[in-house]
């Protein structure tokens, strides 16, 4: 499935689900709602939308999504090594002469070895990773819409200790929608 963003209208959720059907019930919610924000679930973070027009004009004005690891904009390099028909992009890399040395000896050369070590360094970290992203998402969403409420600092340290009880504890009052969302960001894809 693909990327999930949330509308609030105040403290109460207004809407979740691809960026086209947020953006359109928010449009549809009009001047009667108050303000409404939109955000991006994976990252926790707001973003404005352009909502004149028709449906059409709205959904065709959206940004795209970017690739998961979308490499910084920059001028296009001359053509030379690699395979950009796969994918495969040219780069510097600055290393000592030993790990030259030690990458030039494994079989297929250096590009293959540091191909695997970065697979196997995102496997052995992917967890992590994740629980990382969540809570961060967590913590950007919780600071736009709950940075004014009763104990939000002591409720971000409880969350970036991992605390899950004392969190939810210094929670407990935050308004439903908010306070749901912000445990949906951080725990969702946890199995503890």
């Amino acid at each position: 499935m693909g990327q999930i963003f949330t509308a609030f209208e105040g403290q109460r959720r207004l809407i979740s689900g691809t960026l086209a059907e947020v953006a359109l019930k928010v449009k549809r919610a009009g001047q009667a709602a108050g303000p409404i924000i939109i955000f991006n679930d994976a990252t926790g973070r707001s973003l404005d939308l352009d909502l004149r027009g028709s449906d059409d004009e709205i959904v065709a004005r959206l940004p795209k999504a970017a690739p998961a690891a979308a490499p910084e904009a920059q001028a296009p390099e001359p053509r030379g090594r690699g395979r950009p028909k796969l994918g495969v992009v040219a780069r510097e890399v600055t290393l000592l002469p030993r790990h030259w040395e030690w990458l030039n000896g494994q079989p297929g050369g250096a590009s293959v070895a540091l191909r695997k070590l970065v697979d196997e360094a995102r496997r052995a970290t992917g967890d992590r990773d994740r629980l990382r992203a969540a809570r961060d998402a967590a913590y950007h969403f919780m600071s736009a819409m709950a940075g004014d409420l009763a104990n939000f600092e002591e409720a971000s340290r409880a969350l970036f200790a991992d605390n899950r009880r004392r969190f939810a504890g210094l929670i407990a009052d935050w308004p439903t929608d908010i306070r749901d969302h912000i445990v949906k960001l951080a725990y969702s894809d946890r199995a503890d």
